[in-house]
């Protein structure tokens, strides 16, 4: 695919989509740290309880190998209004309009002639509960956004980078999604 081209037909189709910002990075641009899958380990409920998350995902080695196969990556935020960002139950809730919108990009990608891997802002949430817990493969990998962070990049390195707001106010929720596609 032409480079060009492919980002300028990406570009021409998303001009509805509720995009805040976007960016076009080289997969060499993601920091990958061992201390961000620590934080997964020590603070987030769902380590060891999803196939989008740590340690069903991969060693932070592996998903970085995985990443530096993609030929670019598409970064974009959305951002949702809530009326406490500290609300957790009510935040968490705007993610899945992000999530939506990530799916709706991978397609575009793929409309394009691109191979896509999709990385978002949580853990999944599809099922209720996760065949990981079962034992089981994923019921819907076809759907599944593994967390940006289960890869062990460092998002907030991207968005001092290219001037992204991680908080810019206690009322509007920042999502950062990521397309790597080759």
């Amino acid at each position: 695919m032409e480079h060009q081209n492919f980002r300028k037909n990406i570009e021409s189709k998303i001009l509805e989509l509720p995009l805040m910002q976007y960016e076009w990075i080289s997969p060499s641009e993601l920091l990958f740290k061992e201390e961000v899958r620590q934080i997964c380990k020590q603070e987030c409920p769902m380590y060891g309880k999803s196939w989008s998350c740590p340690p069903a995902v991969g060693t932070v080695a592996e998903c970085s190998a995985k990443c530096q196969e993609y030929q670019g990556i598409f970064l974009f935020t959305t951002i949702a209004e809530v009326t406490d960002i500290a609300n957790l139950e009510e935040t968490l809730q705007t993610r899945f309009d992000h999530e939506e919108i990530t799916r709706t990009l991978g397609k575009i990608f793929q409309e394009e002639g691109a191979e896509v891997k999709l990385l978002s802002s949580e853990s999944c949430a599809i099922c209720d509960s996760c065949a990981y817990c079962e034992g089981e493969n994923c019921r819907h990998p076809e759907y599944m956004i593994p967390c940006i962070e289960s890869q062990g990049i460092l998002v907030t390195e991207l968005a001092e980078k290219y001037d992204i707001p991680f908080l810019s106010s206690m009322t509007t929720v920042q999502w950062f999604g990521l397309v790597l596609y080759r």
